[in-house]
């Protein structure tokens, strides 16, 4: 599967995305890029109401893996790290049983402001935000992607991803091997023996094997 593209959006939020794409592209290096991640106000209704942009967390060494989720949460804005709070917290656990290692991944997400009251961040925001993430990847060049949730998936494999059909196998996309699962926050509302979680844990597992 080659590139997707993405949806077609207004000249304003195009030349806003494209600015900040400008911008990240000109990083040379992961610290370079989280120092100019750092200060973006492209969203101003995020810019206005965040603490922190959660610019992500990486290996010392290289990434074998990246999880890229949707947006940070509460803990996340407080801390500005990435993947903090419960849904955080049942991830690790999940990423154990699986046999993966947290601390070989590169911990994303698609949204680096949180997104008011949690909701789901809308498409200009996703737009805007999408050079960093790119950047990101470029920077990272991980083998393997494991995107977490909806908006995730739809970031890798386009707007019209139905979670339910694409998971539970790899997809290319630009040259990596993209997995597309639920989101922890899923599988806690679902409850232990929901179906959420049980997938999570199996796609995980099934990661686990793609990079042995």
């Amino acid at each position: 599967m080659a590139a997707v593209r993405p949806p077609r959006l207004d000249a304003v939020t195009q030349l806003e995305a494209d600015a900040v794409a400008r911008v990240a592209a000109a990083a040379p290096d992961w610290p370079s890029l989280a120092a100019v991640n750092r200060p973006c106000v492209a969203c101003p209704e995020l810019a206005s109401s965040r603490r922190h942009v959660v610019v992500g967390d990486v290996p010392a060494g290289s990434a074998r893996f990246a999880l890229v989720g949707e947006a940070p949460g509460a803990q996340e804005d407080e801390t500005g790290r990435p993947f903090v709070g419960k849904s955080g917290a049942l991830l690790d656990q999940l990423l154990a049983e699986a046999g993966l290692d947290r601390g070989e991944a590169a911990v994303l997400n698609v949204v680096k402001c949180r997104p008011p009251g949690n909701r789901t961040p809308k498409a200009p925001e996703v737009a805007r935000c999408s050079g960093w993430l790119r950047r990101q990847l470029e920077l990272l060049d991980p083998p393997v992607v494991v995107a977490l949730g909806l908006s995730a998936a739809k970031w890798f494999l386009g707007p019209r991803t139905v979670l339910a059909q694409v998971r539970g196998r790899p997809h290319t996309v630009d040259g990596r091997s993209v997995w597309a699962t639920y989101h922890p926050s899923a599988a806690i509302r679902f409850g232990p023996a929901g179906a959420p979680r049980a997938g999570l844990l199996a796609d995980l597992t099934a990661v686990a094997g793609d990079l042995a």
